[in-house]
């Protein structure tokens, strides 16, 4: 899952962004709001925590404009505010859920949680390749019945692929959906995950369902990578 966090009180934000990184999330970071609606509107986000109170453009411009032009991306409005008119105008404006500071981060991520199981849901719950399952709610993995455990950035490489399985995902694709906006690491990390993913799914079954097509990314075979 990959969030945007629109916060301008920059502890705040880091704080969080560490916090939802070690709950698996990709997190991606905005300290004003017209630098939020730019990565809203180029990004797609799975959820949008949007301070009202921004430089710039504030959070109920930034939620209007995005409800305006058709994005349907969760949003849970942080504010210091507190007044019921205050949470009625945020609601009004398209925001799916209002938290007042200062907020438990128990609390946060709870209301995190329910917001994304109000997604409408787009494809299959469970998702199965072969005899490979990925369970993204649960976050398990197995093949034929067999539990595989996979650390959290191991279990987002395979989630991507096996959204994608048949086609060529390339490694800035991969970079850009399971790593944050800011990362400017090496990208040659991809590879160290994919190989991490072969030992662990492919060596010990006898399969080969990760396929390197050089100079273009990866491909997940179909098949699951059984020998014809």
């Amino acid at each position: 899952m990959r969030l945007l966090i629109v916060e301008d009180e920059k502890r705040l934000a880091t704080a969080l962004a560490r916090g939802l990184a070690a709950e698996g999330y990709v997190v991606d970071l905005a300290h004003d709001g017209v630098s939020g609606l730019r990565l809203a509107q180029e990004q797609e986000y799975d959820l949008i925590l949007l301070d009202i109170m921004l430089p710039g453009l504030n959070g109920y411009r930034v939620c209007g404009q995005l409800r305006a032009a058709g994005d349907t991306t969760q949003i849970l409005m942080l504010t210091a505010k507190d007044g019921e008119y205050d949470e009625a105008e945020g609601l009004d404006t398209g925001a799916d859920d209002y938290l007042t500071k200062p907020f438990s981060y128990v609390v946060l991520k709870a209301r995190i949680r329910a917001l994304l199981r109000r997604r409408p849901q787009t494809g299959p719950q469970v998702l199965r390749i072969g005899d490979l399952t990925v369970d993204p709610a649960a976050r398990r993995v197995d093949r034929g019945g067999v539990d595989i455990a996979l650390t959290t950035k191991e279990f987002a490489v395979l989630e991507h692929l096996v959204r994608h399985a048949g086609q060529v995902v390339s490694k800035a694709d991969i970079l850009a959906h399971v790593w944050d906006f800011a990362y400017d690491g090496d990208p040659n990390i991809v590879e160290v995950y994919v190989s991490a993913l072969r030992r662990k799914l492919d060596v010990p079954f006898d399969r080969r369902s990760i396929t390197t097509l050089r100079g273009a990314g990866y491909r997940l075979e179909t098949d699951g990578g059984r020998d014809a």
